[in-house]
């Protein structure tokens, strides 16, 4: 998903040049994935960008990977749905992944372009991919709080109730800092702890949650009060698509780096590890050949 504005980051975030060959931290995740025996890449992204975009990937990923390039579009709407008022922001992360239904034919995995993962969250995922029968069989890959918080300002997190390794519940958190003895989200005052499973939005699906997400979105649009700026969110969707029985989802737990970019502070850090994986080996330099 690449669609987001960078309202706190100051600039698109996604098309910024942070690795050591002035790489975007997504073609970090592309080339993770393509060596974890993934071989479509979709991008979701704005409209202004499409383009720009094809045209920056074209001659860097192999030959061999299929790439497509799709837009969130505000009057991408369900079937015989209109809509009377005037629309400005997007409508979430869960209509950016609906945007991709035309393209997206087996399991897949939904990542945010701002965000790095690291190449063994990857390899986790590509194994539980090999290793399940999808017609119930979700899975998320969760990351230690503690691991994802920034210096800089406070982050949005979704808190994991993990039970033998399934996920039960996700609670949204918006205001999550830390001080010298504590992880405190300002918005509720509710202390967590730096061991809690977070969602960085790395969700592996199928196909099935194109239609829910499709019908989801219907009903959304039904209350008039959601018109103007509400959005859909994809741990909402997911957390009802378990509620009604139709999905499990399992929580695989990733001990690998994880790093973003909320605030443009944030960059200089994001900079530094990515000269360091490539300094020791574990990323080349240039990224593609």
């Amino acid at each position: 998903m690449a669609a987001g504005s960078g309202s706190r980051y100051g600039k698109l975030k996604q098309f910024d040049e942070l690795g050591p060959k002035a790489e975007f931290l997504l073609e970090f995740s592309i080339y993770d994935a393509i060596n974890n025996g993934f071989n479509h890449i979709v991008l979701v992204t704005k409209k202004e960008n499409k383009d720009f975009l094809n045209n920056y990937l074209i001659n860097k990923i192999p030959n061999n990977i299929k790439v497509d390039v799709v837009v969130q579009d505000i009057n991408d709407l369900p079937k015989d749905t209109k809509l009377k008022h005037k629309r400005i922001k997007p409508w979430g992360t869960a209509h950016a992944v609906w945007s991709a239904r035309n393209v997206i034919k087996s399991s897949f995995v939904i990542i945010n372009a701002d965000d790095y993962y690291g190449k063994e969250a990857f390899e986790q995922a590509a194994n539980y991919m090999k290793s399940i029968n999808y017609d119930k069989s979700y899975g998320l890959v969760t990351y230690k709080l503690g691991k994802t918080l920034s210096d800089f300002g406070t982050v949005s997190r979704g808190i994991c109730q993990v039970e033998n390794n399934k996920l039960i519940s996700i609670k949204e958190h918006i205001k999550i800092y830390e001080n010298k003895t504590r992880i405190i989200d300002e918005d509720s005052g509710n202390i967590l702890e730096h061991n809690d499973d977070v969602s960085m939005n790395f969700w592996i699906c199928n196909t099935d949650i194109f239609d829910y997400i499709e019908n989801y979105f219907k009903k959304f649009l039904q209350q008039e009060s959601n018109l103007e700026k509400n959005e859909i969110y994809l741990p909402f969707v997911a957390q009802e698509m378990m509620n009604e029985g139709l999905i499990s989802i399992n929580a695989i737990k990733s001990d690998s780096d994880w790093f973003g970019v909320t605030y443009f502070e944030d960059k200089d850090n994001a900079v530094k590890s990515l000269q360091s994986y490539t300094s020791s080996n574990k990323y080349p330099s240039p990224l593609w050949n």
